[in-house]
């Protein structure tokens, strides 16, 4: 395997000596933790759906149904009680509130990517159609401001507004960028800054509006900014060394679908110096999305270095989120937002 070159001033240096920690770790048990707030929480996200349109709560229903981890919502109540160890419904309710945000982006990312299957089950856009989809994703969006509204804080509205202008801003820098093998991993960075790493941000930065622990304000942003770019990070990188199963999608799905993702971006970096027939193989898969021979690509961007330079910079993320939890209270819930850290890393093993 080729080693990655030493990056240019302009990239972020990663760290080499950088190791998973060997621990069993399980998301149940993280989530046990909060047990009976989660619970709660998870009906809301249900009971929050008001719509006089039926179509509109059939479509929200079966998009929310399709249920996923809540990792989001799960942070919150984690900060929440990292804050003062009691229940709020205030943290329950705004739990709820991210998960629907966070369910309106993926159900315009199925859309966006004319993809049939979500987690094992149709997507919205298969299951109706993309006008449909499109436009329940616009009401969650719309419903969730609607019961931001009901706390009456003017900065915890700013931060969600804010930071729902900066995913949407992320997802159309996405398709600027799409089957351009010219992507730089600047271009990537501002990228998963707004679609991925921005929610988990404003899931953690808004427990400190609402708790009024401005002193947490610093490290639960930066917590939730790191985390979630490491969470985005590994992904990607998944899609070239996953197991499509688990995964639920294809490996080399995204680079059939042109996206600007790190492993790609820094594979062309490497062989751009190196090989010049591989780095035309592989930008011309980049600008076509032509990849009928996906396993010999996926095994060029594998033996290029890529793949190693990418899994050091999700743990160099990594530590600067755990960093940021350093910086807060050492009780059970700290735990269990470092535990949540480690058990990301611990698919890159």
């Amino acid at each position: 395997m080729t080693t990655p070159n030493t990056p240019s001033s302009t990239d972020t240096p990663i760290v080499k000596d950088q190791t998973i920690k060997d621990e069993t770790l399980d998301y149940a048990d993280i989530q046990q933790i909060i047990a009976d707030d989660f619970a709660i929480m998870d009906k809301q996200v249900f009971g929050s759906l008001n719509s006089k349109v039926q179509l509109v709560m059939n479509v929200s229903q079966h998009v929310i149904n399709a249920g996923g981890k809540r990792m989001r919502p799960l942070i919150t109540l984690l900060c929440s009680r990292l804050c003062k160890d009691e229940q709020s419904k205030d943290a329950m309710h705004l739990a709820a509130i991210t998960e629907m945000l966070h369910t309106a982006t993926l159900v315009h990312d199925d859309v966006i990517d004319e993809s049939g299957m979500r987690r094992g089950r149709p997507t919205a856009n298969a299951t109706w159609d993309n006008p449909t989809a499109v436009l329940v994703g616009d009401y969650l969006i719309a419903r969730a401001f609607n019961l931001l509204v009901g706390f009456q804080s003017l900065p915890l509205l700013q931060l969600f507004s804010d930071g729902t202008c900066d995913i949407a801003e992320g997802e159309v820098l996405q398709l600027q960028h799409q089957h351009n093998p010219e992507a730089t991993e600047t271009d990537y960075m501002n990228i998963i800054d707004g679609k991925t790493s921005r929610l988990f941000m404003m899931a953690t930065a808004g427990v400190a509006i609402l708790q009024d622990k401005p002193e947490f304000m610093q490290p639960f942003s930066d917590f939730g900014q790191h985390f979630g770019n490491a969470f985005q990070i590994i992904d990607d990188v998944l899609d070239y060394s996953g197991d499509s199963e688990v995964m639920g999608k294809n490996l080399g799905d995204d680079l059939a679908e042109g996206k600007p993702t790190l492993p790609t971006i820094v594979a062309l970096r490497l062989l751009k110096q190196s090989n010049a027939a591989d780095y035309d193989k592989l930008r011309i898969a980049v600008q076509t999305g032509k990849v009928e021979d996906a396993a010999s690509l996926i095994k060029l961007v594998q033996d290029s270095g890529a793949l190693e330079y990418c899994r050091n910079r999700a743990l160099e993320e990594t530590r600067l989120a755990q960093q940021a939890l350093a910086q807060l209270p050492d009780n059970e819930y700290r735990k269990g937002l470092w535990q949540l850290t480690q058990l990301a890393s611990s698919r890159l093993a």
